[in-house]
């Protein structure tokens, strides 16, 4: 399905769209039903939790002591052995949750997963008076392995790894049902990976009530007190925490809870769809087959620009969603395409401009199973630019593949890869810079950030941008396109979080991530302006930032070429 002709050029008759239901690995198993969610942005700004400090972490939990009430590992069944799934009365031992697949490696793939009748992961209620939550994570893009219920609304849970792997647990997304209004709930994810989370700078979890999404158009909130987030095992490696109290707004209502927004496979198909449907949009719009993922997922690629044709255009390159958990950064992207297939007239004259080249969701494998860093291949794809391995990393070969024959003909003016960050706040880029690089290049380099963070004062933070290539980044999206020569290639980092920026300190709404889409359009058009002015007064800018920084006299007519390029990426 791959097409080897990059330059279809929108305006001609598309073959029909299909939208092909998502294939998973045969071990998975999927519940029926459809899971989708309104959206909706809250009326003023959802603020930060005060942060509590791990040292407040008096209560921990002890699921030892506890009651296994939902169990769900591929591979295995609701294997939990049955005699964890006793009577709330009887405390159980609970055995060492089983490491997702870990062992083994992706084999087949099928639409609607695991064939045959589904396991019960979840302990049967004893009647309307037991209040145990039933939990549910079997559906795309979710994610939660076990909890195990340790007092009367208090309740352990264990993320499944990324599939094929033993690690990378930080994305969670799953279901709770027969909920009470009343009680105060505390939930404790207990294998979290990293040392460092966002959610000990006040970073809270989202909810979704069904009840409220249909009576009262609410949709994902903020929600959580007593947020915290602190090393939990001693063990080798080290696990960390995340708790939270939270109340329920209804009782026996269906609810959701999830580290950032979803955005599904299915959401990005349902959304090319309506696209491919639109006869305006879809004259400017071609969307193709880039490749197929490992479980036979089709990656998809837009081709955007005026049906007046490519001749002597310049190409800007996107991608998104390399790292299934994070979902802020499709929900820029969305942003962008919103904005570069509107009739507004800065996205008319981009279209005249330049041609863009899209794949919005570079790992829909990872995404539809709900893991956090890895494809179906086991490993992160963002590590894999220069291995040319076609056959375990088919999306980010073939984006390589494709931009290396773009840039045979013409000049690609920028790569943007949107990414999420699980520890620092704001919005921010990385840029690459090489140790000869003269001065001029060096500071070339910050004019697209710095023209970002005036178009974004509130979200975008300069002082956070990075330009080095380290050893362990070769690997990446964005340094290997700058070796292929694409001068200026950057990550664009979203905060799982919000901003501190512009008098903010709140978390990001899906209509703030959407907004990063049509900023980075902006700055595209003030950074590739005739007029030299904005390209000058930036160089200037950073210039000057760049001598305060050193200690000097901005003005003081210091040259650079004293200085070492270590010196001045420290």
């Amino acid at each position: 399905a791959h097409s080897t002709q990059p330059w279809r050029s929108p305006g001609e008759p598309q073959a029909p769209f299909s939208l092909p239901a998502p294939r998973w690995p045969v071990e998975c198993e999927v519940i029926q039903e459809t899971i989708e969610h309104i959206e909706w942005v809250p009326p003023k700004p959802e603020p930060f939790c005060p942060p509590m400090g791990p040292e407040q972490a008096l209560h921990t939990p002890n699921e030892e002591q506890g009651t296994v009430v939902y169990h769900s590992s591929p591979g295995k069944g609701a294997q939990a052995a049955p005699e964890c799934l006793c009577s709330p009365q009887t405390p159980t031992t609970v055995p060492a949750p089983p490491t997702a697949l870990q062992g083994s490696c992706f084999t087949r793939a099928r639409v609607g997963g695991a064939p045959g009748p589904l396991s019960s992961p979840a302990a049967p209620l004893e009647g309307p008076q037991d209040t145990t939550l039933l939990f549910e994570s079997r559906f795309e893009s979710g994610n939660l392995q076990k909890a195990v219920k340790v007092g009367p609304y208090e309740y352990v849970l264990m993320l499944r790894p990324d599939l094929y792997t033993a690690k990378h647990t930080q994305w969670f997304y799953f279901r709770v049902q027969n909920t009470r209004q009343e009680p105060l709930y505390h939930f404790t994810i207990a294998n979290m990976a990293k040392p460092k989370s966002l959610y000990s700078q006040g970073l809270r979890p989202l909810l979704y009530s069904q009840r409220d999404a249909q009576s009262r158009g609410i949709g994902w909130r903020r929600v959580g007190t007593d947020v915290r987030y602190y090393r939990g095992s001693a063990g080798e490696p080290p696990t960390f925490r995340l708790s939270w109290t939270v109340r329920f707004p209804h009782d026996g209502d269906t609810c959701f809870f999830a580290a950032c927004y979803p955005y599904t496979y299915s959401e990005l198909q349902r959304y090319l769809g309506a696209l491919a449907a639109d006869p305006a949009r879809s004259r400017y719009c071609a969307v193709r087959a880039l490749c197929r993922s490992l479980a036979g997922n089709i990656v998809y690629l837009l081709t955007i620009t005026d049906p007046g044709g490519a001749a002597g255009k310049r190409v800007v390159v996107a991608s998104a969603c390399v790292h299934p958990g994070e979902s802020g950064g499709s929900w820029a992207m969305r942003g962008f395409l919103d904005f570069l297939l509107s009739a507004h007239a800065d996205a008319q004259l981009l279209r005249r401009l330049f041609v863009f080249k899209v794949v919005p969701m570079l790992n829909p494998d990872g995404v539809v199973v709900g893991n956090s860093r890895c494809s179906l291949a086991g490993r992160d794809p963002n590590r894999a630019y220069g291995k040319g391995l076609p056959g375990s990393f088919p999306g980010v070969w073939h984006l390589r593949a494709m931009v290396q024959r773009v840039l045979a003909e013409r000049e690609v003016v920028l790569y943007c890869d949107f990414h999420g960050h699980s520890r620092k706040n704001n919005v921010f880029m990385y840029g690459c810079n090489a140790a000869g690089d003269g001065t001029g290049t060096w500071l070339r380099q910050r004019v697209f950030p710095l023209m970002l963070s005036k178009n974004a004062p509130d979200k975008f933070s300069f002082s956070s941008c990075k330009y080095q290539v380290q050893k362990s980044k070769e690997g990446t999206g964005r340094v290997s396109m700058w070796r292929l020569g694409v001068s200026h290639s950057y990550t664009l980092e979203v905060a799982f979080s919000g901003s501190t920026l512009g008098g903010r300190s709140s978390h990001f709404s899906v209509k703030d991530l959407e907004s990063l889409g049509r900023l980075l359009c902006d700055t595209l058009l003030d950074f590739c302006d005739p007029a030299p002015a904005k390209l000058q007064q930036c160089l200037v800018e950073a210039d000057a930032l760049l001598q305060r920084q050193m200690g000097r006299e901005p003005g003081s007519g210091g040259s650079w070429s004293d200085v070492s390029p270590s010196e001045l990426e420290s």
